[in-house]
């Protein structure tokens, strides 16, 4: 079963339809909105960043992969049993060739040891976050090296649950909002940022049924 989204999805249609008809057409075409489940905040942001520019089957592999260095993981967990995340310390222990026998770039890792290093020292307080307003949240996590705008905005729609997040830099997003809209091209960030501010306050839903639109490839 989905999430429960931690806002009112009937609201947001009933928004978006007025505000959209694009969008209130994919709603209609593509089905309730399901993002995806929320995690422990910290594994949370490992996975976020061993994601970055690599394709879904890729980066789930060399998950796999690195999950299983540090034993067995919980049945149901986000590893399927193969596996757990490491705690900050096995992250800050952990050798270059650990890493890299799993896949995981001797960038990457950097960055998953600079993520350890602030929660073990505190400077990023992981338990804060959830009270935090979005731009907050923003200014405390892009101080990770690794962790930009774009990990951010993630972080805020799937693991806080956000309602009103526009990842205008997406390119996934970007090229949606071409196919739902007729475009020559996809948009700019800037421009994406102009068609999705009529979505407000919930773009993070109008940006979910985009990358909708840029997997089918079709428009309304």
């Amino acid at each position: 079963m989905p999430p429960r989204p931690r806002f009112s999805l009937a609201a947001a249609y009933r928004h978006l339809r007025a505000a959209d008809p694009v969008v209130g057409a994919l709603v209609d075409e593509c089905g309730r909105y399901r993002p995806r489940p929320a995690m422990d905040h910290y594994e949370s942001l490992l996975r976020t960043i061993l994601f970055q520019q690599l394709a879904g089957p890729a980066a789930r592999t060399i998950l796999r992969r690195w999950l299983a260095l540090h034993g067995d993981g919980p049945a149901g967990g986000p590893s399927g049993g193969e596996g757990r995340y490491p705690t900050p310390e096995e992250v800050l222990a952990s050798a270059d060739e650990a890493f890299r026998a799993a896949g995981v770039s001797r960038q990457k890792a950097g960055y998953m040891r600079d993520l350890a290093a602030h929660v073990l020292e505190g400077a990023l307080d992981l338990s804060q976050l959830d009270s935090l307003a979005d731009n907050e949240v923003m200014d405390r996590l892009v101080v990770v090296k690794g962790i930009g705008e774009w990990s951010a905005h993630m972080f805020l729609m799937f693991q806080l649950g956000r309602p009103d997040v526009l990842p205008h830099g997406d390119l996934g997003v970007r090229t949606g909002m071409g196919v739902a809209y007729g475009l020559a091209a996809p948009p700019t960030p800037a421009e994406a940022r102009v068609i999705g501010e009529r979505w407000a306050p919930y773009r993070s839903v109008g940006s979910w049924y985009m990358w909708r639109a840029a997997e089918t490839g079709r428009g309304i």
